[in-house]
């Protein structure tokens, strides 16, 4: 079925106010099919795939005259995985001010290059809007509440991807696909990443720290590598939107650990693709770290879309204290213990903290209430 993703009324009340509307997120997340609901039935459009060599070679360094020929009557154009054309935000300026009537679509896989490239050419010219897997709220506004709760083992099994959500007797096989033909091909075309084994070998390390503090030291020595490797790759998973990354909160007490970090998959699928294991929860050993991932994950999702913007953290003491997931906004903090078990709702939060900074709310999330933060 056709998902009516939650930014497309965001998207649709800022057409035709000249600016570019650019949609990043990674790949297979649906930002083609989203600028294809947009469109509907409208004639004039103009759609460019930057996959394509020849499409490349038009937009590198276009000029005023050779876009005039290429856009004709066209009112909007679609450029696809903009990320993969050199000085693209040149070309994107130069049709917005010499094109007043066009409306420009832009995607892009990744920002290893389309965010540097659009930042300065582009500043006030556009929207950007981040597109992720299919939330939970989606399914329920698409399908459902009784459907989403149905649902539920799935997604932490098999993420959220449209094409998985759309066709779960075939999961395990798309899910696998898309990790290994679509994911990481933004990174690999680059020169600078020579040796894919490892990159593999560092999502496997990643993956089974989900959860975890993870050191990039202890990470080089599993893999084989150095730790300044292991901080570029991983930045560039970041940047390709694989996974995101939670600092260490450490603002007034002493005993805070102050340089930790955390690594979560915006897709808990793809986290199990790369260990290759769908098995079901009952038989697993890393439920609480799933469980953990996912939450956070859906919980960006859901502030990304509703243009709630938070500063977003975990928190740990040298003495074991610890908070799964913080929200900061405005100086006051929202913090999240998650429990997989419903029977630990009652888990008492760190009064160090508790004491020390501006608390606005705090709640132990677990599978029976996790819908009401979402």
């Amino acid at each position: 079925m056709m998902i009516r993703r939650q930014l497309q009324d965001t998207i649709e009340q800022n057409m035709f106010k000249g600016k570019a509307i650019v949609l990043i997120g990674a790949r297979q997340v649906g930002k083609s099919t989203l600028f294809r609901q947009l469109i509907g039935n409208r004639q004039s459009v103009l759609t460019l795939n930057c996959d394509e060599p020849e499409v490349r070679e038009l937009l590198t360094d276009a000029n005023t005259h050779d876009l005039r020929l290429l856009i004709a009557d066209n009112t909007i154009v679609v450029i696809d995985e903009a990320q993969r054309v050199n000085r693209i935000g040149l070309t994107l300026k130069l049709i917005i001010e010499n094109f007043p009537q066009v409306q420009l679509l832009v995607t892009g896989s990744s920002s290893l290059e389309l965010r540097n490239n659009l930042e300065e050419p582009l500043t006030g010219r556009k929207y950007e809007y981040h597109l992720y897997p299919i939330s939970v709220r989606e399914i329920i506004e698409n399908m459902g509440l009784v459907a989403a709760k149905q649902q539920f083992e799935s997604r932490l099994i098999y993420g959220s991807y449209p094409e998985i959500v759309n066709n779960p007797g075939e999961a395990k096989e798309l899910l696998l696909e898309i990790a290994d033909s679509y994911l990481y091909k933004d990174i690999l075309a680059l020169d600078s990443v020579r040796k894919p084994t490892m990159l593999n070998r560092l999502l496997i390390s990643i993956a089974l720290q989900v959860g975890s503090e993870v050191s990039y030291n202890e990470i080089a020595k599993t893999i084989g590598s150095d730790s300044k490797t292991v901080e570029r790759y991983i930045g560039l998973l970041e940047q390709c939107y694989v996974v995101f990354t939670l600092q260490a909160f450490s603002r007034n007490l002493r005993n805070e650990l102050k340089k930790s970090k955390k690594i979560y998959f915006y897709d808990t699928g793809i986290r199990n693709a790369v260990l290759q294991n769908f098995a079901p929860l009952a038989l697993r050993q890393d439920v609480g770290a799933l469980w953990e991932n996912y939450f956070i994950a859906e919980r960006i999702k859901s502030n990304s879309y509703a243009r709630k913007f938070v500063n977003s953290y975990f928190w740990r003491t040298t003495s074991q204290q610890e908070i799964d997931y913080i929200e900061e906004t405005d100086g006051r903090f929202s913090i999240f213990e998650l429990k997989w078990n419903p029977k630990k709702r009652n888990t008492a939060f760190p009064a160090s903290f508790i004491e020390t900074y501006n608390l606005q709310s705090s709640v132990v999330i677990t599978p029976d209430n996790y819908l009401e933060w979402l």
